[in-house]
C-alpha cells in the first residue's frame, strides 16, 4: 500500500474505498486484478433474470430490491423529492448511518426553483435553476430512510459526478451548448455528505466550463479526472494547487494518446485495438472558463484525443474506468481503463471493452466497481421496444445481464454501500431510488 500524497486527501486508502462505496477492497483481498481480452462468449454472471411480479426490476435468483425514495415523497425540509434522478454517491457517516447524495438533472421549466441565499442560478423571472442534489440519510443496517432534504439548488442539469476521499460529492452540470453560452453554467460543485441543508452553490471554475458528466479522484495524488458528454469530448484531469481543496484552484489538462492516435471512437477505423496498452500524456488547457463551449475543440486542435460521449467514471485500486456511451464500430459503447503513472512511469490507456451487439451492452452510462471486481454499468438508451439493463462486465472483459428495468427510463447513479452488501441505483424518471441486495461477493 502506498500512502496518500497528502493527509488532506484521506487518512488511508481503506478509508477512501469505504467512502466511495465501491467495495474494491474485496477485490484487492482476493488477489485478483482486472485483465482485458477481446470480447468473448458472454459471462455466466449471476444466472438468468427472474421476472419481477411488480413489473419494475428483474434480478437473478437470490437478489432482491426495495424502493427507498420516490418522486413526490415528502422531505424533511418541507419540499418533495424532485424528478430526473441521475448520478449518486454513497458515504459512511459513522454511528450506523450512511448518506446518499443524489443528482437531479433538471432544466429550466422542469420543476420549481428553490429559494436561495445567494444569487447563483437566478433566472430572469426571479426563480432559480431547478437542478441540484438531494441527500438521503439511511440506517446502515436496515436501510430505513432517517431523513432526506435538498442539499444543492440553483444549478442546472446535474448529471453525474463523483465521490471524494474527503467525504464530499462532486456534482457536475451538463448544460448543453445553448445553456453554456446563454447562462453562467457548466461547472462542478462540491456538496459535503454531512450537509444538513442547502449548501452555497459555489462553482469550481478552475475545473473547467463544459458539458460535464462525471468525475473521480485519485486518492494518492488528489487529481480529479473528468468526462465530457459530447460526441467529440475529451478526457480531462484537474491538478489542484492543494490536494483536497479544489476551490483554491489548479490546472486543467486533457489526455493525449501517444503515437498519433487522435480518435478513440473507432467509428471509421480501428484506431484503438482492444487490450492494447497505449501510452498517454497530458497537455495544459487555457481559457478554461470560456463561454463558447469550445474547450474540447481547442484541446483537440492541440493534440488531445477525442472520445465518444464520455460518461460514468470510477476510481479503483491504482486504476480508473470510464464509459463512452456510443463509442465503438457498432456505436453501442466502450469502456476504457486508465492507469495513472507513478513516479517516472507514464500513464497507460487501454480499451477494456467495446460492445459488438445490444445483447452485450447498449449505451452504457454511469458505472461502479462491484465487490467481486466486476464493473456494473447502467444503460441509457431510449426505445419503446428495448429495456435498459444493469450490465456486469467481468474481469475478462465479458458482459452479462445483471438487472432489467421494466420501465421506459434510464438507470443511473449506481453505487455500493460501504460494506459492499447493497447496490443503490436510480430509475431516472419518475424518480425511484432502489436498494438491491444479494450475493455481490460471489
Amino acid at each position: 500500500m502506498v500512502a496518500p500524497a497528502s493527509s488532506l486527501i484521506a487518512p488511508s486508502r481503506r478509508g477512501f474505498l469505504a467512502a466511495t462505496g465501491s467495495a474494491f477492497a474485496a477485490l484487492v483481498a482476493s488477489g485478483c486484478s482486472t485483465r482485458t481480452v477481446a470480447n468473448g462468449p458472454a459471462a455466466d454472471g449471476y444466472g438468468a433474470l427472474v421476472p419481477d411480479p411488480a413489473g419494475l426490476l428483474d434480478l437473478p435468483q437470490g437478489f432482491s430490491y426495495r424502493v427507498i425514495s420516490r418522486l413526490g415523497d415528502a422531505m424533511d425540509d418541507g419540499g418533495t423529492v424532485p424528478d430526473a434522478a441521475d448520478g449518486m454517491g454513497c458515504f459512511d457517516l459513522g454511528e450506523g448511518r450512511i448518506a446518499l447524495v443524489r443528482n437531479h438533472e433538471l432544466r429550466p421549466g422542469q420543476g420549481a426553483g428553490t429559494t436561495l441565499t445567494s444569487g447563483y442560478g437566478k433566472m430572469p423571472d426571479g426563480s432559480f435553476m431547478p437542478g441540484g442534489t438531494t441527500t438521503l440519510v439511511l440506517d446502515a443496517k436496515t436501510l430505513a430512510v432517517q431523513s432526506q432534504h435538498r442539499s444543492l439548488a440553483g444549478t442546472v442539469r446535474n448529471c453525474a459526478g463523483g465521490v471524494t476521499p474527503w467525504g464530499s460529492w462532486l456534482t457536475c452540470e451538463e448544460p448543453s451548448s445553448l445553456l453554456t453560452r446563454s447562462t453562467h453554467h457548466g461547472y462542478v460543485f462540491e456538496v459535503p455528505a454531512t450537509a444538513t441543508g442547502l449548501v452555497d452553490p459555489v462553482p469550481l471554475k478552475a475545473m473547467g466550463r463544459f458539458n460535464h458528466e462525471a468525475a473521480c479522484v485519485d486518492p494518492e495524488t488528489g487529481m480529479v479526472y473528468q468526462t465530457e458528454d459530447r460526441d467529440d469530448g475529451l478526457l480531462y484531469r484537474f491538478v489542484p494547487k492543494v490536494p483536497g481543496k479544489l476551490a483554491e484552484g489548479g490546472a486543467l489538462q486533457a489526455l493525449v494518446i501517444e503515437g498519433g492516435v487522435a480518435d478513440s471512437r473507432n467509428w471509421n477505423a480501428l484506431d484503438v485495438a482492444r487490450g492494447a496498452k497505449l501510452t498517454a500524456r497530458w497537455i495544459d488547457l487555457d481559457d478554461v472558463e470560456a463561454p463558447l463551449d469550445d474547450l474540447r475543440l481547442r484541446g483537440a486542435a492541440a493534440g488531445a484525443a477525442t472520445f465518444a460521449r464520455g460518461e460514468g467514471i470510477w476510481m479503483g485500486e491504482g486504476e480508473l474506468y470510464f464509459c463512452c456511451t456510443n463509442g465503438g464500430a457498432a456505436k453501442l459503447g466502450q469502456i476504457f481503463r486508465l492507469v495513472p503513472g507513478r513516479g517516472k512511469q507514464a500513464d497507460t490507456l487501454e480499451l477494456f471493452f467495446e460492445s459488438d451487439s445490444t445483447d452485450q451492452f447498449n449505451y452504457g452510462d454511469n458505472l461502479v466497481i462491484a465487490p467481486n471486481g466486476h464493473l456494473v454499468v447502467c444503460e441509457d438508451q431510449y426505445s419503446d421496444t428495448v429495456d435498459n439493463y444493469l450490465r456486469g462486465i467481468d474481469r475478462m472483459g465479458r458482459a452479462y445481464p445483471l438487472a432489467r428495468l421494466r420501465q421506459q427510463t434510464e438507470l443511473a447513479g449506481a453505487c455500493f454501500s460501504p460494506d459492499g452488501k447493497t447496490l443503490f441505483v436510480n430509475a431516472y424518471s419518475p424518480t425511484a431510488t432502489l436498494a438491491i441486495t444479494g450475493p455481490w461477493h460471489a
